[in-house]
């Protein structure tokens, strides 16, 4: 990997055969002092290429329940810079995305995290409908910052958080550069995954409406909250006692 002005973050990537996009997101954290990939058994050659970039490599085995690979991550790997940033293979972070995180981690009495917008993409092309992301909090300071911990009956269905969120103990910035989200693994996989995706959310929303509550550690509505606090709102109005 590339060695210049580097920033106090390590770089948690969430990866499971991820050959198809991971030269390009490796490609662009050449500004982070460390990047480690949490891997599932990958059968491709993401281990190949992430080493290759100078990528440190951890195993994750999931055995169901709580916690999933990304917070597993932040609770038995040994992180030492200030910050967290957590990405997906899938995912790469733009120079002017940089230039942003570099400036407001700088400044005095920074936030303790930072809510950061994904700019999907498809075959080349950027979304002009649909595929909308709401800013979720990404960038954190080590130590600061936890999945929720959300009541499901479909724990064994995905390894990695889906649509958990970060909850955060301390102040909340935003970043307003976008990620670029773009997957090379074509149509039927996106497909695919959209579909788990949206079939293991509806069991946690049914579940949480029959249990009156999504989990035991969860994010918390508020109308006049950051944009993860208020989506929840949004989503949970039908839960009389909240979160």
């Amino acid at each position: 990997m590339q060695t210049r002005c580097q920033l106090p973050i390590t770089v948690l990537l969430a990866v499971k055969n991820e050959e198809a996009n991971l030269p390009k997101c490796l490609a662009s954290l050449t500004s982070v002092e460390r990047v480690i990939l949490v891997d599932s058994q990958s059968q491709d050659r993401t281990n190949e290429i992430a080493t290759s970039y100078g990528a440190e490599i951890v195993q994750f085995h999931y055995s169901g329940g709580y916690p999933k690979k990304r917070q597993w991550g932040l609770k038995e790997l040994t992180i030492n810079t200030e910050w967290v940033l957590l990405l997906d293979g899938d995912e790469v972070v733009p120079k002017q995305l940089w230039d942003e995180i570099a400036h407001a981690i700088s400044k005095p009495g920074a936030p303790d995290a930072f809510l950061i917008t994904k700019g999907f993409h498809f075959l080349g092309r950027r979304f002009r409908f649909g595929g909308f992301s709401h800013a979720a909090v990404l960038l954190f300071r080590r130590g600061k910052a936890e999945f929720e911990e959300l009541d499901s009956s479909l724990t064994t269905a995905h390894d990695m958080e889906v649509h958990e969120r970060i909850v955060v103990d301390g102040a909340v910035g935003v970043i307003s550069t976008p990620l670029i989200h773009e997957d090379f693994k074509g149509l039927t996989a996106y497909i695919d995954r959209h579909n788990q995706y949206s079939s293991w959310e509806a069991g946690v929303r049914a579940r949480g409406f029959r249990a009156r509550r999504y989990g035991k550690k969860t994010i918390t509505p508020r109308l006049f909250g950051n944009t993860q606090e208020r989506r929840r709102l949004s989503k949970d109005h039908r839960i009389p006692n909240g979160l």
